[in-house]
This record gives structure tokens, C-alpha cells and sequence, in this order.
């Protein structure tokens, strides 16, 4: 999450009606910057910005070309492709986040930000879910029960690691939309989505 209060997206679009009006919806919740080519796009990123909202058809540099760009750089933001250009399987190797039609209305932006705002928040968890559980194993497989029982850096350990993963199935519950939702409790509970033959 960059600095201050509120999130900063980036809207980039070649077209300044297009990028204006996504911006001035998006104002009132969230620091808006925007970017009316591949180019200037470049130009506006930093590790401040946490969301880009990137259309792909822009001459000179594509948005396809920006994505590469953002992830080449180590960019630490979520990137949803907002674009007319439909979706084929070139997409498979692109490292964007979501992908969204055009058009959009009001509400296809605020799900998409609060959406990958809410992906960002649960990868952190996880992060350090994952780290504070390797320590936990680690004690747990070198350490004798009554080392464990005497240490109180170990209780704090084990408190925190619960309170983490707490965090985090609270954060999977944010997800309204059943799709995504549905994506975290398969992660969870190890089940398969069922595929039609």
C-alpha cells in the first residue's frame, strides 16, 4: 500500500475522455493519477502507485508492452487490463491481475480496485503466515515439549501465527463476488473446481 490514507491508482488511456472520466469517479476514494499514453504511463509509475487500470490498444508503446514493463521493473502493484480488445489465449502468458471489457460502468472500476486491493492484502498475510509458520515447525521439530512449554517467545509465536491466519480467512470473506471467493476456499481447502467434460 503506497503512503498516506488512500490508495493511488493509475488510469491509462489513450483516449483523455476515457482516462478523465474513470478519474473523476474514482477521486473521491482513492489518489488518482492519469496517463494518457504507454509513454506517459511510464512515466507516472512508481512504488507509490498500488493499482494500475491499463488499456491495451494505444499507439507507440501497447499496454501490453507497459504490463511487460511494470513487471520487469519489480513493480509491487496490481495491474487489471481495461480494455475493448477481447480476451484470446495470448492473455494466458500476460502477468496482469484482471482483465475487464469495455465498456465499464462505475461499478465494474470501484469491484475491480477493491477487488485487487483485497488480493494485495491477503498475498501480504500469506507471506507472512508462511514465514511465521516456517519458524513454528522448525521449534516444533528441534525443540523438546518442555523447551516449547518454558518459552515464552514461543507462545507469542504461536499467538501470532493464529492470529495472522485468522486475518486471513477474514480477508477471504471480503470477497463478494462468489467467483473469487470461491478461488480462496478451494486454495483452503485443497477441493478442485469440478470442470464440465
Amino acid at each position: 500500500m503506497s503512503s498516506g490514507d488512500l490508495p493511488t491508482v493509475l488510469v491509462v488511456d489513450d483516449e483523455p475522455d476515457v482516462a478523465d472520466a474513470y478519474a473523476a469517479q474514482l477521486k473521491q476514494e482513492y489518489h488518482v493519477r492519469t496517463a494518457y499514453s504507454g509513454e506517459e504511463a511510464l512515466s507516472a509509475l512508481g512504488p507509490d502507485v498500488d493499482i494500475v487500470l491499463l488499456d491495451r490498444r494505444m499507439p507507440d508503446v501497447s499496454g501490453d508492452d507497459v504490463l511487460e514493463e511494470i513487471r520487469d521493473r519489480g513493480l509491487d502493484c496490481r495491474v487489471a487490463m481495461v480494455t475493448a480488445v477481447d480476451p484470446d489465449f495470448d492473455i494466458i502468458e500476460m502477468p496482469f491481475d484482471d482483465y475487464v471489457i469495455k465498456p465499464v460502468s462505475r461499478e465494474d472500476l470501484f469491484d475491480t480496485i477493491e477487488r485487487l486491493l483485497v488480493c494485495a492484502e491477503y498475498e501480504e498475510k500469506l507471506q507472512r503466515y508462511y514465514s511465521l509458520t516456517s519458524k513454528y515447525a522448525t521449534l516444533l521439530a528441534n525443540k523438546s515439549n518442555t523447551e516449547l512449554e518454558n518459552s515464552d517467545e514461543f507462545h507469542d509465536l504461536r499467538d501470532e501465527r493464529d492470529r495472522v491466519r485468522d486475518e486471513l480467512e477474514d480477508t477471504v470473506a471480503r470477497f463478494d463476488d462468489e467467483a473469487f471467493a470461491a478461488v480462496f476456499r478451494e486454495l483452503h481447502d485443497g477441493s478442485r473446481p469440478v470442470t464440465e467434460e
